[in-house]
């Protein structure tokens, strides 16, 4: 990409938002943050119970995101975020106009092994049915690539700069 977008990496749990996030800012030569520092403490209590945050648990957090997105405006940046609604998405977009979504898609199945797996994570592959039931995939009207993370961080995290350098060719 040649234009400085903020770009925001999406998708359910256990996609590798994480691990493909900082690979993709560095292919495109710009910052990275990761969306789960932006949770309030009570955000994180509640995710690690195993209970699901609802509308009104994200809101400061997708503002938090925004407020680093719209600081980002002009200069490009990655950041991290689960942002599985549209109202989600929406809701970057109005803080930081011209961000463009990395929806980062994969086999179920493999989604929960990778989760599995993980240590040190808050998020227990108990809630995962739950991203997926809340998960609303990009519209076509919304800028955007979605990039199946079968394969492993480095060639996922190139196919992420190639599909967002088509979607600027476009």
């Amino acid at each position: 990409m040649s234009t400085p977008h903020v770009v925001v990496v999406m998708g359910v749990a256990g996609t590798g938002k994480t691990t493909i996030g900082p690979l993709l800012a560095d292919r495109l030569g710009v910052p990275y943050a990761e969306g789960d520092d932006f949770h309030p403490a009570e955000n994180i209590r509640k995710m690690s119970s195993g209970t699901p945050l609802t509308d009104d648990d994200r809101w400061p957090w997708l503002d938090a995101i925004g407020v680093w997105a719209h600081g980002r405006a002009g200069r490009g940046g990655v950041v991290s975020s689960s942002a599985l609604k549209r109202a989600y998405r929406d809701r970057l977009r109005d803080a930081a106009p011209g961000v463009v979504f990395v929806h980062l898609t994969g086999d179920r199945a493999l989604i929960e092994d990778r989760m599995s797996h993980r240590q040190g994570h808050f998020m227990p592959t108990a809630l995962l049915d739950s991203q997926f039931a809340t998960l609303q995939p990009l519209g076509a009207d919304e800028a955007g690539v979605e990039v199946d993370v079968s394969g492993g961080p480095e060639e996922i995290a190139d196919r992420a700069a190639a599909a967002l350098g088509a979607l600027e060719a476009r």
